[in-house]
């Protein structure tokens, strides 16, 4: 059974800062991309990072570009996201997901999901 557990949402003032985290469980993702979506109300699911486990490979939206920061640990498989200088835009659920695609940005590549962690940034 494969398992991500995202952690690390809240409410923050819009310039403010926070930290994601991912937990995966339940096989090695020495293999995997791992990713950041967030779902806003309304909206579909969009990318917002991605990191390759064994080179560290990144890429991110241009919307996050400069602001967010997707790191990973291998021996504590987690993923981390830390955000800085948030809008009010920033606001939606964000989760963690896992592929075995390679590096993508498309939602449809990914196999594993974690259940969402909520992030609000008020103006």
């Amino acid at each position: 059974q494969v398992q991500l557990v995202e952690s690390g949402g809240g409410l923050v003032q819009a310039g403010g800062s926070l930290r994601l985290s991912c937990a995966a469980s339940g096989r090695t993702f020495s293999s995997h991309v791992m990713g950041w979506f967030r779902q806003a109300p309304g909206n579909d699911r969009e990318f917002v990072a991605a990191i390759s486990w064994g080179r560290g490979n990144v890429y991110y939206a241009d919307s996050v570009k400069g602001r967010f920061t997707i790191s990973r640990d291998n021996v504590k498989n987690t993923v981390s996201l830390q955000m800085i200088s948030l809008k009010p835009d920033d606001t939606a659920v964000y989760y963690c997901a896992a592929t075995r695609f390679g590096m993508t940005y498309d939602v449809r590549d990914y196999d594993y999901w974690g259940q969402g962690t909520q992030v609000t940034v008020s103006s």
